[in-house]
């Protein structure tokens, strides 16, 4: 019987890591990992037109499993072109083993034809990079990546030379049983005593939940229920938080609403769930404040803490609820309630009024008939910039939708190949890409993936012809809008000449129908949907320094715009509030 080589150990492991399938680009250092991958049943490897794409499709699989998955570059190119979609599966704590396939070992250091040093280049975006310069690194160096992908929720980068890879793997190797799962984080006593003290000398508690509450959504309401405690998120805390949930007040940030921001600065004790929320203009400077979470790094790094506790939200708030007196006084959660249905109220209208006549269509238009549209179980991946504003206002939660993309790197290009990942993990499921013109034709290549392997993932293009985000920033900076626009195609005939259901939108009454369309084909779609540019309205008070590159520094208002469903989820909170 032939040795095994390191190449099929390499993918041995990954499998009984639980992978699935490694996304990449073929290529010469790389073939033997293709190889062994092509004659191992439990993996599949799964053919992109760019790098980029696998990194992000891998992430999208890790964000939405929470298991391991893993991508692929040959040396030189192949590898760098991995980086920005690694950099944003690292920033989203998505547990993703990318192997950089490096030219000849006995070659490197010498400024051989695409050497780079890839045990340098994805030191930033990794919490492990090693290189394996001998077959008897194996299989330690690749169990030690999978613990720290997975232990520590982000990315590991081995890089592994062609010829290395080929060789047989060492006999006897250890190898020691995988840990595929993280363990929950329970807080100290003493923290849990202290946070309970806290919560029962304060009158007025706000919650604001990140990311951190998912599978906690139960526990937040029976606390905001016990604590008469308006509750707020953060973006990525609104697919867990914000549905079934009557203190609900809305999110706070650059594309905020409602009145979290308000429940947060007028609270006497705010307590931070789960969340990195990263924008400290939007976070009182002068209220007692507790954090959360399971990352110790992130606590306290945003803003000054009071008590910073280190656990699960789940299981602190199980530790933390039978310690705490119930409040009976409503005045603040109903004061809240009420400034956040009037809040909706009054911004809901501009995007009422004519929406079904308005040309070239409203995008929010776009986004709430989808939204009215799509399946109860449709994870959506959402192109960074305008697209995430429909999102995150038109798009109802309900525990069983997802919502991701690249909201703490802000990548560009994003939602078609995290759209690619979500489907390869679910055929049956409905995966939508809410796509804007300039993400979409950045990776328009890997559109062609969907065709090869007949994804049924349905491609939403808000089509404005420019860079909406960027004419926005350039607007509130004081600077005309330059090198934003673009001269587009009829995006429907290209995707019907790849052989792929394709249908142009330009008038608001044929939205629906082909939207439905759409979505109840069988396979691929795209729809191209030509929307106004100049959709979204800017309050004359907004500062520069609130939208430039997300970075916000002393900016306490939030963009003006619809909120879709939001609205009716506010009227029906405020029925609660007793009148005197």
């Amino acid at each position: 019987m032939a040795k095994q080589t390191v190449a099929e150990q390499y993918v041995d492991i990954l499998v009984r890591a639980g992978v699935r399938r490694l996304y990449g680009v073929v290529g010469d250092s790389l073939n033997p990992v293709v190889d062994a991958v092509r004659r191992n049943a439990a993996i599949d490897w799964i053919q992109v037109r760019h790098e980029e794409t696998a990194a992000f499709a891998a992430g999208a699989e890790a964000q939405l499993t929470g298991s391991l998955a893993a991508c692929a570059g040959s040396c030189g190119p192949g590898h760098v072109h991995l980086i920005n979609g690694l950099y944003d599966a690292h920033r989203s704590m998505a547990p993703v083993i990318a192997l950089a396939s490096h030219i000849p070992s006995s070659e490197i250091g010498t400024s051989y034809f695409q050497e780079t040093h890839p045990e340098r280049l994805f030191q930033e975006c990794s919490h492990y990079c090693e290189l394996i310069s001998h077959p008897q690194q194996m299989p330690r160096v690749l169990q030690t990546a999978v613990q720290h992908a997975i232990g520590r929720s982000g990315v590991s980068v081995v890089a592994l030379p062609g010829d290395i890879a080929a060789r047989p793997a060492p006999e006897r190797a250890e190898e020691h049983a995988l840990v595929t799962s993280r363990p929950t984080v329970r807080p100290g006593d003493a923290e849990i005593d202290r946070l309970a003290r806290m919560v029962n000398e304060a009158e007025r508690v706000t919650l604001f939940c990140g990311r951190g509450c998912a599978g906690a959504h139960e526990e937040v309401m029976a606390f905001a229920e016990l604590l008469k405690a308006p509750v707020g998120h953060a973006l990525r805390g609104k697919e867990w938080i914000q549905y079934d949930n009557p203190y609900d007040v809305g999110m706070s940030g650059l594309l905020g609403y409602g009145a979290a921001y308000e429940a947060t600065h007028e609270c006497d004790l705010l307590i931070l769930l789960g969340t990195d929320f990263p924008y400290g203009a939007f976070l009182p400077a002068d209220v007692r404040t507790v954090q959360v979470d399971v990352r110790a790094e992130h606590l306290g790094r945003r803003s000054k803490l009071d008590l910073a506790v280190w656990g699960d939200v789940r299981e602190t708030l199980s530790c933390l609820t039978p310690k705490v007196r119930p409040k009976t006084d409503r005045r603040f959660l109903d004061r809240m309630l009420k400034k956040h249905a009037d809040a909706l109220e009054g911004v809901v209208k501009a995007y009422t009024r004519r929406v079904d006549k308005h040309i070239p269509i409203h995008p929010e238009f776009v986004a709430s008939v989808l939204d009215e549209e799509a399946a109860e179980d449709a994870i959506f991946t959402v192109d960074t910039g305008m697209c995430n504003v429909w999102a995150a206002r038109y798009l109802s939660p309900n525990g069983r939708r997802r919502v991701i993309g690249s909201f703490t790197h802000g990548s560009m290009a994003n939602a078609l190949p995290q759209a690619i990942g979500a489907q390869f993990m679910d055929r049956r499921r409905q995966v939508i890409s809410m796509s804007g013109d300039g993400g979409f034709t950045m990776l328009m290549g890997d559109f062609l993936t969907l065709v090869q392997y007949d994804l049924p993932v349905k491609v939403i293009l808000f089509n404005n012809s420019a860079l909406g985000m960027v004419e926005l920033e350039m607007l509130v900076s004081g600077l005309p809008a330059h090198g934003t626009g673009y001269h587009n195609p009829d995006f429907a005939q290209i995707a019907r000449a790849a052989g792929v259901y394709g249908e142009r939108v330009e008038k608001p009454k044929r939205l629906r129908s082909a939207l439905r369309a759409a979505l109840q084909h069988k396979g691929p779609a795209l729809l191209d949907i030509v929307t106004d540019p100049n959709a979204l309205s800017i309050p004359p008070k907004i500062k520069a320094e609130m939208v430039t590159g997300f970075a916000l520094s002393a900016g306490k208002m939030v963009l003006d715009g619809g909120v879709g469903k939001m609205v009716q989820m506010a009227r029906s909170n405020l029925r609660n509030v007793p009148r005197p």
